[in-house]
């Protein structure tokens, strides 16, 4: 995906946040994040949002930590949401193409790396206040979501941090149904090696994982039940993930 893209949808992934937080009242039980209220979640999206606004300003070439955010709820809450929300695009929109700062795991550029991280970060969140507020959930287009699935697979699990690992080599696939797109995870006890391309239709797996992009995207995130329908082999490995595999803050 193009970077302008990743822009325009972190903004109404923003607004659509904002929107569903409201309705649903800081005081809601967020049923994808169990033990959050969505003042927990709109603390720690502010949180975020405001973090990595500070390493794209001001240029930050190793880990710079997260400031302290003041202990606010309901309206004055949502405007400090909204106000961080509104930060965070205008610096990823006015930053120079040739940015150097600090990044989670290798990209094209910094900028493309900050763009394309905050728009999953705000759409997953999305997701989240939509499940506290109730009703239908906003889709996910299909290109949005087999991006997603590849930053997760390729980014956040090819790093020492993940936990999703097994004692013997296994292979487990995973195949977006509505789309060409599929991933071949090499687990062991090292960290997941994750390869994309039709190549890796011909290597032979212990599991295959099948489903919509937004089904993957929204179950290999730990948002929904992954896809029963599309699983075949040894379910162990889908345990393992379901088990193993959540990002968390650190």
């Amino acid at each position: 995906m193009e970077m302008s893209e990743h822009l325009t949808a972190l903004a109404a992934e923003g607004r659509a946040l904002a929107s569903a937080a409201r309705e649903a009242g800081t005081e809601a039980h967020v049923p994808t994040c169990p033990g959050w209220r969505v003042r927990d979640l709109l603390e720690h999206t502010c949180m975020v949002h405001r973090w990595a606004s500070a390493i794209v300003v001001e240029g930050h070439l190793t880990y710079h930590p997260a400031g302290e955010e003041p202990d606010l709820d309901g309206d004055a809450l949502l405007d400090r949401f909204t106000e961080g929300h509104g930060l965070l695009v205008d610096a990823l929109g006015t930053a120079a193409a040739d940015l150097e700062c600090w990044t989670l795991f290798s990209a094209p550029s910094p900028l493309a790396f900050w763009a394309r991280r905050q728009a999953h970060e705000t759409r997953i969140h999305r997701v989240d206040a939509e499940s506290a507020r109730g009703g239908p959930p906003t889709p996910v287009a299909p290109s949005h979501a087999v991006d997603g699935i590849d930053e997760l697979l390729t980014g956040f699990h090819a790093r020492a941090k993940s936990r999703v690992r097994t004692e013997s080599p296994r292979t487990l696939s995973v195949r977006a149904v509505d789309t060409d797109a599929v991933w071949t995870v090499r687990l062991s006890a090292d960290p997941p090696l994750t390869v994309r391309g039709t190549s890796a239709l011909d290597t032979p797996v212990d599991c295959t994982l099948s489903g919509t992009a937004e089904e993957l995207y929204l179950g290999l995130w730990n948002r929904r039940a992954l896809p029963s329908g599309g699983l075949t082999g040894d379910r162990e490995l889908v345990r393992l993930w379901e088990e193993n595999s959540a990002v968390v803050w650190s």
